[in-house]
């Protein structure tokens, strides 16, 4: 743990932890290039699970994704690589993959992994990315003929 006064970001994210069990982490490109994405902080010490990360939705979308799936894993849901999620975007079904990208920590989950090291690990806290299909044609972005649009708007994390 570090010996720094905390910042009024993370004593509000600790507060929202200990409160509602997590904090969303909301990140977006102003200038529009890269897709927006939102993460879960705290699923790991609440749920003893990976914490969640999504990307190209709107922002609220996103949010009640996270916000399903924590109520789905405290309800006993298993969390597995290729886990198929009913309920998180109405009408599809959504598939977790475990992120495990060179820059996850460094470019999209750094909140996680510094509340993470908070808690006394010295490693990083798992991963998981919720991957979202096309709409009209429910295509993933591995499945042949997906929407280029569905493939942009979702970073791949996962192997």
């Amino acid at each position: 743990m570090s010996k720094r006064p905390l910042n009024d970001a993370e004593l509000k994210m600790l507060k929202n932890i200990d409160t509602h069990g997590w904090h969303a982490m909301h990140v977006f490109d102003p200038n529009g290039k890269s897709p927006p994405f939102t993460y879960s902080v705290g699923f790991t010490q609440s749920l003893a699970a990976p914490e969640f990360i999504v990307f190209g939705l709107p922002r609220e979308l996103m949010h009640s994704m996270i916000w399903e799936a924590y109520r789905q894993i405290k309800a006993g849901k298993p969390i597995e690589d290729g886990a198929v999620w009913d309920d998180l975007i109405e009408g599809h079904k959504c598939v977790s993959r475990r992120a495990d990208h060179a820059a996850l920590f460094r470019d999209y989950t750094t909140s996680a992994d510094w509340f993470w090291r908070h808690q006394g690990h010295a490693d990083h806290p798992p991963i998981m990315q919720l991957v979202w299909p096309g709409a009209e044609d429910g295509l993933f972005p591995w499945d042949d003929g997906c929407a280029q649009k569905v493939i942009d708007s979702q970073l791949q994390l996962w192997s």
